[in-house]
């Protein structure tokens, strides 16, 4: 399953943006309103709840400055990856959005692509307001 936020610009370097999602604690500033648990567990990775969903653990797996950051689940159950796609536009400008790909049987498909959307959506639309 693959699913593409919106595109939007913030107001930092391609540079600057790729540093601050690199750094898993700027992610708590990110998060959607109804989340239940932020933890930073090392210095690449986090766990977060959101009100009625499992707790998700996340890494950073690759990092190609200034354009492209991807995060992926340390479990295996459910395999995913999130990947930030940065497009500079000028010196503190850039563009984002983020690709969600993840291997899930229909059923779990069926069920997880609503809020994982509107999870992605949240992300980037606070990423813009940098």
């Amino acid at each position: 399953m693959k699913l593409n936020s919106k595109k939007v610009t913030v107001q930092k370097s391609a540079e600057a943006l790729c540093d601050f999602l690199t750094d898993v604690k700027n992610f708590e500033s990110l998060m959607p309103d109804n989340i239940s648990k932020f933890e930073v567990i090392r210095e690449n990775a986090f766990v977060f709840g959101l009100k009625g969903m499992p707790e998700i653990a996340l890494e950073v797996k690759e990092v190609e400055k200034p354009n492209k950051v991807v995060l992926g689940a340390i479990s295996d159950k459910i395999p995913f990856t999130l990947t930030a796609n940065i497009e500079e536009v000028s010196n503190n400008t850039a563009t984002v959005e983020l690709l969600f790909e993840g291997e899930f049987n229909s059923m779990m498909a069926m069920m997880i692509k609503g809020p994982i959307s509107k999870f992605i959506d949240t992300l980037v639309s606070n990423m813009a307001k940098l």
